[in-house]
């Protein structure tokens, strides 16, 4: 049997090999080091919170109309009709054409009465009839938990959520019943359902009303009890107009900062930068920075298309990242703004990037104050119409 033995030339290229891949190892190890080096420079610098300034909270906005193709501040509820013009707002997007967002470590926003938790204020607050379709059903006994977990288990049923809140007795207070507190319940003696509606899918349908209405009507049969249940036509008419005034606010800002010279941003760098600044990036490819409530205040995602994954991040160059806020979607939306554009400020800076609208043109500080403005609007019209930005209400409307 002949044995076979490596040849010199074959141990030298072996050599060269494990030393081509400890120098590749050492050089990366050397750039996440410069790049932290420069994330902590940036950061070094001590600018003001305008989140916890009183002086900047109190201060009043100056407010500058924003060129809209029409005056959606004068528009309600009980007056939307059709239109055929658009919001024309520099830098900002429809949702339904692209999403993104962005934070900053320091941001600590106050809870608005409607985001604080239920266990403190009654869930009625958080379901009204301007967003929801409200059934009442009320029994002179208590209706057993097994009933109710048959309405539970049809909530999926059409085509938008439904939501049940209890009352175990007229003195007790409501609290909205889930399949796990029916369990430990002993059940409940008035109810109401909670249909949504319309989302960011569209209003609710009429076929959809009448099949909740009839259910609700044959549970109450079912349990000897009572249903008042909203006229089915002038509930679709509401969710028609709702629809349509949610399209009007539905925007999202946002912030480019592309690279110089046709040059490019390495993966590496730019994911030492933004978890240094609050962001963790998530599973869809979004660097997203939470709230203590666990709610998006804005994302920094790819100005091209490829997400950011985990797996590829290292490898991933770019030639921009972009911020976004949603603008329906987020409370004091004005000071997450102002944060935001205080981060982009950063990142062009540490990235050696340009601040950009949509159209590649540099965008200037009078530029993101118009965006601002328009951001104060919208948000003004939503609070108009009892809707407030980043409630509950809200966040259910705009998913």
């Amino acid at each position: 049997m002949e044995i076979l033995s490596m040849s010199d030339l074959q141990i030298s290229l072996i050599i060269i090999g494990i030393i081509i891949i400890v120098a590749v190892a050492i050089f990366n190890w050397l750039q996440q080091l410069r790049y932290r080096r420069e994330v902590q420079a940036a950061f070094e610098h001590k600018h003001d919170d305008i989140l916890l300034d009183a002086h900047h909270s109190d201060e009043p906005f100056q407010r500058i109309e924003p060129k809209f193709n029409k005056k959606i501040s004068d528009v309600t509820l009980d007056t939307l009709t059709p239109a055929d013009d658009q919001v024309d707002l520099p830098t900002v997007e429809s949702k339904k054409t692209s999403v993104t967002s962005a934070a900053h470590p320091t941001i600590n926003i106050p809870q608005t009465s409607t985001s604080i938790n239920s266990a403190t204020t009654s869930p009625l607050l958080d379901y009204d009839s301007n967003t929801n379709y409200i059934v009442n059903i009320r029994s002179g006994s208590v209706i057993a938990n097994t009933h109710i977990a048959k309405l539970l288990q049809r909530k999926f049923d059409f085509g938008k959520p439904v939501y049940w809140l209890g009352q175990h007795d007229k003195n007790e207070p409501w609290e909205e019943i889930s399949n796990e507190s029916n369990v430990d319940s002993d059940g409940y003696c008035h109810l109401k359902g909670c249909l949504q509606l319309a989302d960011r899918a569209g209003p609710i349908s009429e076929v959809n009303l009448s099949k909740f209405r009839d259910l609700v009507l044959d549970f109450a049969s079912q349990v000897n009890a009572s249903a008042e249940c909203p006229d089915i036509v002038s509930a679709h008419e509401k969710a028609v107009m709702l629809d349509k005034f949610c399209a009007e606010v539905d925007v999202m800002i946002g912030i480019n900062i592309i690279s110089k010279d046709d040059g490019a941003f390495v993966g590496t760098k730019i994911r030492a930068l933004a978890e240094a600044s609050g962001f963790r990036l998530e599973t869809d490819g979004l660097f997203k920075y939470r709230d203590d409530s666990n709610n998006i205040l804005f994302t920094l995602n790819n100005y091209e298309s490829s997400p950011f994954l985990p797996e590829n991040i290292k490898s991933l160059t770019t030639h921009g990242v972009t911020f976004l806020l949603d603008v329906p979607r987020v409370a004091h939306g004005e000071r997450v703004f102002d944060q935001m554009t205080h981060l982009a400020k950063i990142f062009s800076n540490t990235l050696g990037g340009i601040v950009v609208d949509d159209n590649r043109v540099p965008l200037s500080d009078s530029g993101l104050q118009k965006s601002k403005q328009q951001l104060l609007e919208i948000q003004t019209l939503m609070k108009k119409n009892h809707i407030n930005a980043g409630s509950p209400s809200a966040l259910r409307l705009f998913v």
